[in-house]
């Protein structure tokens, strides 16, 4: 998969992607990617990327000029453009698995108050957030994405398989993990994950994930009755 970063604050990705798996998958040649100073895109001696919203208001908006160009020259018919705003649809992991399927993502980080609506009109494939809350720009969503996506990518991960059983895989948090030793200051691991009775196991995982779920996550099992009912229908 190749990504690129359209962004005000290259700067701010080095470290983060440099590390642990989304580096070792850009060692070996299953992610390729880039990161694109906006102000590259201007003409002026300023480098300007913003201006005043017409009819007034706080803050700035991204001009169209530089983002035009930008996408002009990094965009061909594999690409598929996302706009990080608050304004997008909430990012989740089946979205995540859905862009792993993609050969060119383009992320273009928001600033300021945002973007001028004829750059999304004309440029936005989708248009994604990272929680209902305000950053102070786009570059940690994208990042955030960068590292879901990119650990789906085959290959990546040790296993595969590793990807299918987590939280959020379904609409269920991941069940209870234990390891060695059995007995750790009194507290021992349930007997069932000592059995080897390999059905029972998977019985009590599953009972144990819908119970964490409905625990501490009882939305998603709302999100889940709502999405078999509509199946249903």
């Amino acid at each position: 998969m190749k990504v690129d970063v359209l962004t005000l604050f290259p700067k701010m990705f080095s470290g983060p992607l440099d590390e642990s798996i989304v580096q070792r998958a850009r060692d070996n040649g299953l992610l390729e990617l880039r990161i694109h100073n906006l102000r590259a895109y201007t003409h002026d001696l300023h480098q300007t990327v913003d201006d005043r919203p017409f009819g007034g208001g706080a803050g700035m908006l991204l001009k169209p000029e530089p983002l035009f160009e930008a996408l002009e020259a990094l965009a061909d018919e594999e690409s598929h453009i996302i706009f990080l705003t608050p304004s997008g649809r909430k990012f989740n992991q089946a979205i995540a698995r859905e862009l792993s399927s993609r050969k060119h993502l383009i992320l273009v980080c928001g600033s300021y108050e945002g973007f001028d609506e004829r750059i999304l009109k004309v440029w936005a494939d989708e248009k994604l957030s990272i929680g209902d809350y305000v950053l102070t720009n786009g570059a940690l969503p994208a990042m955030v994405l960068i590292d879901v996506v990119a650990r789906l990518l085959p290959g990546v991960l040790g296993k595969d398989e590793s990807s299918h059983e987590e939280s959020f895989s379904s609409n269920y948090l991941e069940y209870p993990h234990y390891t060695r030793p059995a007995v750790f200051r009194g507290m021992k691991v349930p007997e069932v994950l000592l059995s080897g009775h390999h059905a029972r196991i998977a019985q009590w995982r599953s009972e144990q994930s819908m119970l964490k779920t409905a625990a501490v996550r009882p939305d998603l099992l709302k999100e889940s009755g709502e999405q078999e009912a509509s199946s249903s229908c």
